[in-house]
Formats: structure tokens, C-alpha cells, sequence
């Protein structure tokens, strides 16, 4: 049985027969990718096959063709031509400093020299002008232009972007240092930029008008990440006994208008560690910052599950204008739902990709709106019991509980707190950590309805009011029939409504009916 390639980044590596992994080929999409232009950037998660991809396009281009040995590839590319690959990565080191970024922007360039066997001026002198050396003297050296590999250009940015003030700094920083290909296309074959996060282009690549993003273009959908087919074939002896639609539940879900995608660091820690359905990838990141900027921007949880957003918001993002929403879609807590074609232009709604993301990140919110770590475990219990027997009285007291909880600095510290979102937020939170099937703002041809809770045996569909709001929660769904198309089937249907004050901090109206 092969090795599973865990935080194996190296295409060598992989392809090598001795370490005997895994490998699976993405080579059909990387010859596509080369053939249909030069200049590309690409935006995925954290820990998504970015650096393997960089790593397989190295090889490639250095003309290695052992490691490409009965791979889709092998028989299509001109492995006569070799060309010199400049290999940029931000992945290491640190940024607070400037001395600190010069630092690493230095090993890199001094690493490139000694692998091309090229000598430049003192990088620390001109970093700029060094890079540029470096492109021009190795196109006049090898005789061939020159592949330009950059992985994490955005890391020195995302490492302190609640740090206004250093991320506009380094931010600036690598502006200057991309800059320099603008005007060496001339030596330049092909390059490929990577990160995590899509910072407006104008503000960090300035003259590279020809750069194409990929990052939702559905020719290369599935680029990195695995595809649920992919899965299948290359694990297939580990899988056996898995069951497949419990799997897709947890992991698979991210998508980029192509065959939806696992993240493959959740699949190789799922498969060696006995299989156990655990937050692999969430418990390698911490985006305690995305909390933040949630409650400066005062957006609501739940209305996060299905907004909906355009071009302009998800092209715009820049340390002077952080957007929470296409902040959580590049690092991976959201994913496209549809794209939608509106007023002769495209809108796309987003959705949690996946069970892993929603009980993680919702777990998370609790930490940060309640501050009940040693609490959580039994009131989410309760919940979970309340609604499975259809218990309203616990529901009741178990959210009065909750809320009669919450420290009252939590709510001094906190800017929300005065309306309906953040209560909502609370209990969609709560529920949502569960692995609960909610439709946050359900629609109905009436009009939205708050939550709706979708169990295989009932469905609760609650109203939230706050400070006497006008008119009854619970009226309201009567009055727009919320409820009336959850009617058709045969589970029994609850309509809750919840009203709460802000000056007691809890619930003070609780009124529900079987329907």
C-alpha cells in the first residue's frame, strides 16, 4: 500500500519510487494551464496542494521527465527544453520588521544565484534591481526565458493584516518587489503566482496587466484539491468500509465551478489517523482576527450562509478595505453556492463548504459572543436533545441559560449587542456547532423567515424580535406563512417566536405552536 504524502510538498519526493506515495495526477490541468497563456495567479486555502502545484510546474519545466513516468503528461511535452525556473516562496520566516523581510526576500534571491549558478549585486543593497538581474542573466545564461514561480506572495500581508499600519507597509514593500517583471517581458516564459488571499491588483501588481486569475475560472476548477473521484480511485484501499456520503458531508464542498473539492490535508489526516471524522484542517489555522472584523464590519452570523456578493467585492479586497465576506471565502470558511447571472452581469451566493467548517467555525463564534468554554459542552447537549424529542420547554430554558450566562463585560466589549444579529448569532452559533441542518434567512414567497431547523423528524421555523420590535415574532410567521411550505411532507412543523430586551440581556418572550 502507498504512503500517505502528508506535508510532502515536493513533486521528487512524491514521484519518487523508493518513498512510494500517493501521488494524484494533476498534470492533464497543468498542460492546459501552460498552453493557454503566460502570466497567472491563482488564490486557494491554506494547505490546498498550491506549493505541490508550483513544485510539479518546477519539474516540468526543468525538463525532468523520470518524474513524470506513466503520468498523463509524459508522451505531451517537449522535454528537450530546458528552461531556468526562479523559485520565489514567503512561506518561511517572519515579517514584523523590516530588516525581518529583508531577510528572507535575501535568501531567497541568494538561493536562486547558487541553484542557477548566477552571481547578482548584494541583494540587500537593491532587492529590485537583484531580482531583475537575476531574470535577465539567467534568460542570457540558459539561452531560454525564464519561469517565475512565487508561492505566498501574500503571507508577509495576511501575517499582520489586523496590523494596519505594518500589513500597508509590507504590503507596499512587495508592491515594489513584483514591479520589476512589468518591464522584462522579454526573458519571461511563463509565471505563476499563488496565495490565499486576492489583493485587488492595481494596489500589489501594478503593470502586470496581462496577469490572468484563475482563481473562478472553471477551465481550472479543480487545479488543487482532490475531486471526489480522485479520492476514490487513488485511496481506494484505504476507503473500504468508509462511508462515502458521510465523508462528502464533512470534508468535500469547495467549489470553484468545477467538480466540488476536498481539501486533501483533511483526507490524509482522516485516512491515518483510524479514519475518525475530526477538524483536521480547521485545528491547523486559528482565524480568532476573522471575529474581529466580523463585529467591527456588525454583520450578522446567519445572513453570512447565503449572501451574496459580486466582482467588485471579491476583487477589491485591500488591507485599507477588508471585506469579511471575501475574507472568509479566500481562507476557506466560505465556498460558491451558485453563480447567478442578474441586470446583465454575475452575482455569486455563498454557503459554509462543508460539516467540518460549519461545527468549527460556529464553535469558535461561541468562544468569542459567550465566553462559555466550560459551559458549551452540556448547553449544547441540552439543545440537541430538546429539539431531537421536540422538548420546547427545554429549548426555552436552555437558551434562557445560555444567555443568563454570558458575562456582562462580554457585552460591554462588544458593539452588536444592541440588535437582533447578535442574538441570532448566538443561537444559530450554537446550533450550527451541532451539525445541525439551518437555513439561516430562509426564503419563502412571503418574504425570509430568521432560522429555519430542518430534522428528518420536524422542522422549527423561529422569528427573532428585539426591544418590543413592532408586532409579535410568532404572529409574523402566521401572517406570512413562513412556515406553510414545510407543511407537504409529513414531519412535524414548530414556528417559534423569541423576543429579547438588551437592557436584560435575554430572552423575554418565548411563544411557539405545533402547526
Amino acid at each position: 500500500m502507498k504512503k500517505l504524502p502528508i506535508g510532502i510538498q515536493t513533486f521528487a519526493k512524491l514521484r519518487d519510487p523508493e518513498e512510494n506515495y500517493v501521488y494524484v495526477d494533476k498534470t492533464e490541468i497543468l498542460l492546459q494551464l501552460v498552453e493557454s497563456g503566460e502570466y497567472f495567479f491563482l488564490s486557494r486555502p491554506r494547505r490546498f496542494g498550491k506549493s505541490v502545484m508550483l513544485s510539479t510546474l518546477y519539474e516540468l519545466f526543468s525538463g525532468n521527465r523520470d518524474l513524470f513516468n506513466g503520468l498523463y503528461i509524459e508522451d505531451k511535452w517537449d522535454w528537450e527544453r530546458k528552461f531556468p525556473v526562479i523559485r520565489i516562496s514567503f512561506g518561511g520566516g517572519e515579517f514584523r520588521t523590516e530588516e525581518k523581510f529583508d531577510a528572507v526576500i535575501y535568501h531567497n534571491l541568494k538561493h536562486n544565484q547558487q541553484w542557477l549558478a548566477i552571481s547578482c549585486d548584494d541583494p540587500l543593497d537593491d532587492p529590485g534591481y537583484c531580482f531583475a538581474e537575476l531574470i535577465r542573466n539567467a534568460a542570457s545564461r540558459y539561452k531560454e526565458k525564464v519561469v517565475i514561480l512565487i508561492d505566498e506572495y501574500d503571507k508577509p500581508i495576511l501575517d499582520h493584516i489586523t496590523d494596519r499600519e505594518l500589513a500597508r507597509f509590507n504590503r507596499d514593500k512587495l508592491k515594489g518587489f513584483y514591479s520589476i517583471m512589468k518591464d522584462l517581458d522579454e526573458y519571461i516564459r511563463f509565471v505563476m503566482i499563488t496565495g490565499v488571499s486576492k489583493f485587488a491588483k492595481m494596489n500589489l501588481f501594478s503593470g502586470l496587466n496581462n496577469l490572468d486569475d484563475i482563481t473562478i475560472d472553471e477551465r481550472f476548477a479543480t487545479i488543487c484539491g482532490y475531486t471526489h473521484q480522485e479520492v476514490e480511485l487513488s485511496f481506494a484501499e484505504r476507503l473500504q468500509g468508509v462511508d462515502m456520503d458521510k465523508l462528502r458531508q464533512w470534508y468535500n464542498g469547495y467549489n470553484y465551478f468545477g467538480d466540488p473539492l476536498y481539501n486533501p490535508f483533511d483526507i490524509l489526516l482522516f485516512l491515518s489517523k483510524n479514519r475518525e471524522y475530526r477538524p483536521y484542517w480547521w485545528s491547523t489555522g486559528n482565524p480568532s482576527f476573522l471575529i474581529d472584523l466580523l463585529n467591527e464590519q456588525r454583520r450578522y452570523l446567519p445572513e453570512l450562509e447565503n449572501c451574496v456578493v459580486d466582482d467588485i467585492i471579491l476583487d477589491s479586497f485591500d488591507v485599507d478595505h477588508i471585506d469579511i465576506v471575501a475574507l472568509l471565502w479566500q481562507t476557506g470558511y466560505l465556498t460558491f453556492a451558485e453563480k447567478i447571472d442578474k441586470f446583465d452581469s454575475v452575482v455569486y451566493k455563498l454557503k459554509v463548504p462543508n460539516k467540518e467548517i460549519q461545527m468549527s467555525l460556529n464553535a469558535l463564534f461561541i468562544d468569542y459572543f459567550t465566553d462559555q468554554r466550560s459551559e458549551k459542552l452540556e448547553l449544547r447537549s441540552n439543545l440537541y436533545d430538546a429539539l431531537q424529542a421536540g422538548d420546547l420547554e427545554t429549548f426555552h430554558n436552555t437558551l434562557h441559560a445560555l444567555f443568563a450566562g454570558i458575562p456582562y463585560q462580554n457585552y460591554a466589549n462588544k458593539i452588536i449587542e444592541k440588535y437582533e444579529g447578535y442574538y441570532a448569532s448566538v443561537i444559530y452559533a450554537y446550533l450550527a456547532s451541532l451539525g445541525l441542518p439551518l437555513v439561516a434567512e430562509d426564503v419563502s414567497s412571503k418574504g425570509r423567515v430568521d432560522m429555519s431547523i430542518i430534522l428528518p423528524q420536524a422542522v422549527y421555523v423561529i422569528e427573532f424580535k428585539v426591544d418590543n420590535a413592532p408586532g409579535s415574532a410568532l404572529e409574523q410567521i402566521k401572517e406570512k406563512g413562513y412556515h406553510r411550505k414545510y407543511m407537504a411532507d409529513d414531519r412535524t412543523v414548530y414556528i417559534i417566536g423569541i423576543g429579547f430586551d438588551s437592557n436584560k440581556k435575554n430572552i423575554t418572550e418565548f411563544e411557539w405552536e405545533k402547526v
